[in-house]
């Protein structure tokens, strides 16, 4: 490998968006509801092959139309917006619950 292509390669380090890393705090939410609540798990699953493909993509630098991948971002964010505000939903239900 050549000192380009080596520096390239550093350059094209793709961030990873899998949800333990985005909520590492969301952990326990995030176990407890993918196993109890199935429109979750649809919604998680449905993040995490998105997710995998965008990270694909960026990884291996495939030839893709910027507004499919720019699509495919804004439906992440979208997703991960719904599945966190589910996330503190059931948070604040664990709360109350205590209280």
């Amino acid at each position: 490998m050549t000192a380009d292509e080596s520096q390239r390669e550093n350059n094209m380090q793709v961030d990873h968006h899998d949800l333990h890393h985005e909520f590492p705090e969301m952990n326990d939410a995030i176990n407890a509801l993918k196993t109890g609540n199935a429109h979750f798990a649809k919604l998680f699953d449905s993040y995490h092959r998105l997710t995998g493909k965008v990270e694909d993509l960026e990884e291996h630098d495939m030839p893709v139309a910027d507004f499919t991948i720019e699509d495919m971002k804004k439906q992440r964010v979208k997703l991960k917006d719904e599945l966190y505000h589910m996330l503190l939903a059931f948070r604040a239900g664990q709360q109350s619950a205590r209280a």
